[in-house]
């Protein structure tokens, strides 16, 4: 697909699907003290990876160098309540790059990809959610131009 920095970027094919199991395990690890809500100490998953994989709304690319996967996201087309001027919309998740990989434009090198994409399917609104505790995530979103856009707010009474 694209070739940069001595990285590519690729559609997600079935054979990765372990490395992509790997690395949404990674994402809840880095995920889980930003949460207090989160179950703690079960495995879980956080996405149908698999699934994904053949849904035709759902776009799961890769970032690989001539030796491994370093990174990966999803872009997926969701409906929108009737009362919006688009009917769908594009979300993305899944966004992970392996450590040694970061900060040489693997991040913006998926999003760019992942926003070509949607370009494609005729989505023009893309939105994510990132935890407010993940500066480094948030950072690599604005660079791409994401801007925040609503706040959760939550209450635990319990606190």
């Amino acid at each position: 697909m694209k070739d940069t920095n001595n990285h590519s970027i690729r559609r997600a094919r079935v054979e990765d699907l372990n490395c992509l199991l790997d690395f949404e395990q990674k994402i809840i690890a880095t995920e889980r003290p930003m949460d207090p809500s989160m179950i703690q100490d079960q495995p879980i998953s956080y996405y149908p990876i698999a699934e994904y994989l053949e849904d035709p709304k759902t776009e799961v690319l890769v970032a690989e160098n001539q030796t491994q996967i370093i990174g990966s996201i999803y872009g997926q087309i969701r409906p929108r309540k009737d009362f919006f001027q688009t009917s769908h919309l594009g979300y993305i998740g899944f966004m992970y790059v392996r450590k040694a990989h970061r900060g040489q434009g693997v991040s913006q090198a998926l999003i760019d990809a992942i926003r070509s994409w949607f370009k494609q399917q005729g989505i023009s609104e893309i939105i994510l959610h990132v935890y407010a505790k993940n500066p480094r995530a948030i950072k690599a979103y604005e660079k791409s131009g994401f801007e925040s856009h609503l706040i959760e707010m939550r209450f635990n009474p319990d606190k």
